[in-house]
C-alpha cells in the first residue's frame, strides 16, 4: 500500500509513519520545516517530501504515482488556552489555526486528487475539540472552529469524491501524549495510531464523511 502522511516529523504523524512502515507499506512522509522524528527512521520505504500545507506552494520531493491512503495529520493548536479564551482571541489567531487546520488539508486534497486511486482512502485527523454537540467548557476558540470546519469538509469530500471510490473518514486521536498536550494526554502515540489504524481499515463500516474516535465510536457533530 502507499501511503501519504502529513505532519510526519513528530508525534502523531511520526507514529503513523512507524505504524505503516511496519506494516510493509510505502510512506511518504512530510514535514514543513525540518525533518524531526523522520531523521531516525531508515527505511527504504521511507520517502521524505518538504510540503507546508499552510501555503499553495509546491512540495519539494517525488510523490508517489498513485495512493492508497492519505492521512491529513499536519495541525497547529495556536495560542494557548488564555490566548484563546474569549477575551484575548484575535482574528489573527483564527485565521492562522483555520488555515493549516481546517484549509491545509483540503489544499493537499485538490494537489493529490488525480493521484487518489480507486478505492483509495482520505482520513483527516480532526479532534473531539471541534464538536459542539461534546463542547461543555467553552474557550479555545480558534482550535475548535477549525477542527469543526475539518468535519465539514471532510463531509463535502466524502460526497464530492464518492463517484470516484474514493472513501473518507474523520477521525479524533484521543487525548494523546504528544508535545501539543505537553504529554499530559491519557493515551500514548502507539495506541492512538493503532486504533485510528483500525478504523481506517474499517472506513466501509461507516457513513461517508462520519467522525470516529480512535476507539472505533461516533464522535457527535
Amino acid at each position: 500500500m502507499d501511503v501519504l502522511i502529513t505532519g510526519a516529523n513528530r508525534g502523531l504523524g511520526a507514529g503513523f509513519v512507524r505504524h505503516y512502515l511496519q506494516a510493509g507499506d510505502s510512506v511518504w512522509a512530510c514535514y514543513r520545516n525540518d525533518m524531526g522524528e523522520l531523521s531516525s527512521i531508515h527505511s527504504e520505504r521511507l520517502h521524505p517530501i518538504h510540503w507546508n500545507v499552510a501555503t499553495d506552494l509546491e512540495p519539494r520531493g517525488e510523490l508517489p504515482g498513485m495512493l492508497d491512503l492519505l492521512i491529513n495529520n499536519a495541525g497547529i493548536y495556536g495560542p494557548g488556552k488564555d490566548g484563546q479564551s474569549l477575551k484575548n482571541v484575535t482574528a489573527e489567531a483564527m485565521l492562522e489555526v483555520f488555515n493549516v487546520d481546517c484549509v491545509g488539508p483540503l489544499r493537499v486534497v485538490k494537489h493529490l486528487r488525480q493521484r487518489l486511486s480507486g478505492g483509495a482512502t482520505i482520513a483527516n485527523i480532526s479532534s473531539k475539540m471541534g464538536s459542539s454537540g461534546d463542547n461543555s467548557s467553552g474557550g479555545t476558540y480558534a482550535y475548535r472552529a477549525a477542527k469543526a470546519g475539518l468535519v465539514i469538509v471532510s463531509r463535502s469530500m466524502a460526497v464530492d469524491l464518492s463517484k470516484d471510490g474514493v472513501r473518507v473518514i474523520t477521525l479524533h486521536p484521543g487525548w494523546v501524549q504528544t508535545d501539543m498536550t505537553h504529554q499530559t494526554g491519557l493515551i500514548d502515540i502507539e495506541t492512538s495510531v493503532a486504533g485510528m489504524s483500525r478504523v481506517i481499515e474499517r472506513v466501509d463500516e461507516y457513513e461517508a464523511g462520519s467522525f470516529v474516535a480512535f476507539d472505533g465510536k461516533v464522535v457527535p457533530y
